[in-house]
């Protein structure tokens, strides 16, 4: 398996996008904690909100999917279901070639990046335009999302009208209300042109029978005025009792991901033809796609994810490396977890990304529906262990771990860790341990004093 090891990335990664990563990455975790410290000053109530979001999402699942189709279909919304990506993707071609259409745009979905929707409606020429400026962006670029909620963190401004000039979308300007303005009015054509929109689902309402889409654009809204079909695709895990719970939801998604009160736009889509200008026809895919295996395992906490972004912010690694490094669809703590499980067969494609973690907890310190992000992954490590995945430039710990569980070995060989001083273990390029060297290196060494202190001193 030919594998680019994530450290790598670190090592590769040009320092203004380090630094772009870095401020976007700290400052929405500040903004996040500052906007829930306003809203719940009382010691305790920001976590017992967290611990309720987990909760609600511990609800018996079948029964509220059930409860969901009942009310979908009573709404006349046509439910679909979906075993995997592939059906997911034809069941989609299928509907937008019965309507005749050759024009598509999409809300932000990361369930149609898991599918890799796009490329498979261009290969059948479909043209499908992301309407989210930070999907656009990258999408002109054909890049994949760095990040879930903030697809071009890892781009900045004088790039973006770069490409905005190379795609003919506007003349180079970086000015950023200009940049914003410049997609605004490419994309207005791309709403009268449209004749299906695709959405995905930020929660699916069971007894009310309808999806919930947050947006700080309003470009689900211009998508929806145009087109005369939405479909929208979901995984099941999305499904929540009622509008009742969803308050709980809202209260954290928007601070959490970007330190907002609250998103802009909360859209409750009920069906079809509800509104003027609304589409006249509303399909709704709940696709599976490994999470029935996910939800049997105990890996199942992973599914109460809210999609915030809040662990990626938070996670020294993903500020080194960027959410590219993590070649899957899902990067940062989420991803280390969750792209292996829905790798399937290739779980030992993604087996190296646990170790992409210092396990410092910051993620589930965040999180908020309480995931225990930090366990999951030190449990994923074990996974990759049981289904005998070789990781690339992977060191055995097998020696340390013989010394380090033997006392008087251990402390005979603490004072011979100062050759490391000395001798030219970083020049090493063979071997497990020069592989590994080959994408870091290590600190000088400055311990060995504090047994001689507690010998004097304790």
């Amino acid at each position: 398996m030919s594998v680019q090891p994530i450290d790598q990335f670190c090592k590769e990664l040009k320092p203004e996008i380090k630094e772009a990563l870095t401020k976007a990455s700290i400052g929405s975790t500040v903004a996040r904690q500052q906007s829930l410290d306003q809203a719940y000053p009382e010691p305790g109530k920001a976590l017992h909100l967290r611990e309720l979001a987990n909760a609600i999402k511990s609800v018996n699942l079948a029964d509220n999917l059930e409860k969901a189709v009942s009310s979908l279909e009573r709404n006349n919304v046509k439910v679909l279901f979906a075993k995997d990506a592939d059906e997911a993707r034809k069941i989609i071609l299928d509907i937008i070639k019965k309507k005749n259409a050759k024009n598509v745009v999409k809300v932000k979905s990361m369930t149609t990046e898991e599918i890799e929707l796009n490329a498979f409606l261009g290969k059948h020429g479909i043209n499908a335009v992301e309407t989210d400026l930070g999907e656009l962006i990258i999408q002109i670029d054909h890049e994949r999302p760095s990040h879930i909620v903030k697809p071009a963190i890892h781009r900045k401004r004088d790039d973006i009208a770069a490409s905005f000039q190379k795609h003919g979308i506007a003349d180079y300007d970086e000015e950023p209300t200009h940049i914003t303005l410049n997609a605004r009015k490419y994309l207005r054509k791309k709403y009268f042109e449209a004749e299906v929109v695709i959405s995905g689902a930020n929660y699916v309402l069971a007894k009310e029978g309808a999806i919930v889409l947050a947006t700080n654009e309003g470009n689900a809204r211009f998508s929806m005025a145009g087109a005369k079909t939405h479909i929208a695709i979901a995984g099941f895990e999305k499904v929540i009792p009622s509008a009742r719970e969803l308050s709980v939801f809202l209260n954290l998604l928007g601070r959490s991901a970007t330190g907002q009160h609250t998103t802009v736009y909360t859209d409750f889509v009920a069906g079809p033809g509800k509104a003027k200008n609304s589409p006249e026809e509303m399909y709704l895919i709940f696709m599976d796609n490994g999470r029935s295996d996910i939800l049997a395992s105990r890996f199942a906490e992973i599914l109460k994810c809210l999609r915030c972004g809040a662990c990626m912010n938070r996670c020294p690694v993903f500020r080194l490396v960027g959410g590219h490094a993590y070649r899957a669809v899902y990067p940062g703590p989420l991803g280390i977890v969750l792209s292996p499980l829905l790798a399937g067969e290739e779980f030992c494609k993604y087996a190296d990304l646990p170790k992409a973690c210092s396990l410092c907890g910051g993620c589930a310190e965040v999180c908020p529906a309480k995931i225990p992000l930090p366990s999951l992954i030190v449990q994923m490590r074990d996974e990759a262990k049981r289904r005998h995945c070789k990781i690339p430039n992977d060191v055995g710990f097998k020696a340390w771990s013989f010394i380090a569980t033997t006392p008087r070995l251990w402390k005979f060989g603490i004072p011979f860790n100062r050759l490391a001083n000395y001798l030219p273990i970083d020049k090493l390029r063979f071997g497990t341990l020069g592989r590994w060297l080959k994408a870091r290196k290590l600190p000088k060494f400055k311990g060995g004093e504090f047994r001689k202190w507690f010998k004097k001193n304790g």
